[in-house]
């Protein structure tokens, strides 16, 4: 007697490879509920899709090209640096603004005009380098018919940030969105950006350090913060170790040294118009510092910046004693505009239980930090709705969820593989 079929276990067969090809296509992205209307400083973590002008860069995220290449250390007075060629592959950190809106964090402010054969996937995956998916390009633009997208369509281009109050375990920071590459780990990240993969779990409720390429991490950088009143235009400035920003209207120029929690300003070296910057009732201007050996300590003169009010500089002329005097005031490091993504420096991850890929041609080059990284294929995710958002998890500094999505990029692949999926189980059926 012919032995009968059983089309069951092929079928379950089947469902258990649909499920693992839909586990291994989600990506995840990590929100911050809010509730009010503040702002606050962020950063993007950036790839370079190809050679791009600083002004370009700077267009992409309608951010001025200045401030982003002091975020990046990289030194402005070399001659006609905003029109500097920047390489491939060149890894950057972006300033943007954050704000709440629809109460989660995010920031609305880039907008893009869609060129000669420009998709949703292209512009999201490969423009904008999987910060942001096809889906949420179409939900932030859900009044504009995006069936055929005509040259010249202009498009909001929803960007994630992170806030936390500018803080990270009670100590200032700021948070850079980064999108997870194929070559990562979570120890290479914490490593690669001064943080722990603990801290990385929490600020990111994550159950477990499990990270996939496509994810988006919020990323906390140690930084120093300001103490500026509240009625100055830039109360609340911060900035990350080791990097640079302009301020009081491209006037002065801030800095926080590696390792340092304490904020060094002084004048900028751009030829703009400036109001006074001098100390009151003394000869010192902004950013000098006089040091006095007694035989009690050191006494130390210092005149400090205090904020920018109403097209006026403000500075504080402060005497203190100290045990021993300091020396010479140690600045962030400043590199030249990058040319190239040098072999020699790129970056591994920390080692992982499996052995890591040699670096090959993709790489990236980090700004301000020269350091360089094999780049994996961008991948971005789909529209978290922005008209329910779950609880407060219990971990995450602010309130952080992780919400899972399956990128745009995988669809047709994983459909294929459903398909043969398919087919064998009519076989065996």
């Amino acid at each position: 007697m012919k032995k009968k079929k059983n089309p069951e276990k092929p079928l379950f067969l089947f469902l258990i490879l649909a499920s693992s090809l839909a586990s291994t296509a989600t990506a995840k992205s990590t929100i911050e509920p809010c509730s009010s209307k503040d702002t606050c400083n962020s950063l993007l973590g950036y790839t370079l899709y190809t050679d791009l002008k600083v002004t370009e860069v700077a267009s992409l995220f309608q951010v001025d090209p200045v401030s982003m290449l002091l975020s990046n250390s990289i030194d402005i007075s070399y001659p006609d640096v905003e029109n500097h060629l920047l390489p491939a592959k060149l890894f950057l950190k972006i300033p943007i603004t954050c704000s709440c809106v629809d109460g989660i964090r995010k920031s609305l402010s880039t907008h893009y005009k869609t060129r000669t054969s420009d998709t949703l996937g292209s512009i999201a995956d490969s423009v904008y380098g999987g910060l942001v998916s096809p889906e949420q390009i179409q939900v932030a633009n859900s009044d504009t018919d995006l069936s055929v997208l005509d040259v010249g369509t202009k498009l909001v281009i929803p960007l994630p940030c992170a806030c936390f109050n500018g803080t990270d375990d009670s100590l200032p920071a700021l948070y850079l969105s980064y999108v997870v590459r194929g070559i990562d780990t979570m120890a290479g990240i914490a490593k690669r950006f001064s943080t722990s993969v603990s801290d990385l779990t929490n600020v990111n409720a994550m159950g477990a350090p499990d990270i996939n390429p496509g994810d988006i991490l919020a990323v906390p950088l140690l930084a120093c913060s300001s103490n500026f009143p509240k009625y100055a235009t830039d109360y609340g400035l911060i900035i990350p170790n080791g990097s640079y920003a302009l301020t009081a209207g491209h006037c002065v120029q801030c800095s926080c040294v590696l390792g340092s929690r304490s904020m060094y300003c002084e004048p900028a070296s751009l030829a703009v118009s400036c109001s006074s910057m001098r100390c009151r009732n003394s000869n010192f201007m902004l950013g000098n510092i006089s040091s006095q050996q007694s035989s009690s300590g050191c006494k130390l003169t210092t005149c400090s910046y205090n904020g920018f009010v109403s097209g006026t500089i403000l500075t504080t002329l402060s005497m203190s004693l100290q045990p021993r005097c300091p020396g010479p005031q140690q600045l962030a490091p400043l590199i030249a505009p990058p040319d190239s993504v040098p072999k020699e420096l790129m970056y591994l991850p920390s080692p992982s239980p499996s052995p890591s890929p040699p670096p090959d041609s993709d790489d990236d080059v980090v700004g301000g930090g020269i350091i360089t990284a094999p780049a994996a294929s961008p991948r971005g995710l789909t529209v978290p709705s922005s008209s329910s958002i779950p609880g407060n998890p219990a971990n995450g500094p602010g309130g952080s969820i992780s919400v899972a999505s399956c990128p745009s990029s995988y669809y047709s692949f994983i459909a294929f593989l459903i398909s043969i999926a398919s087919c064998f189980f009519v076989f065996l059926v």
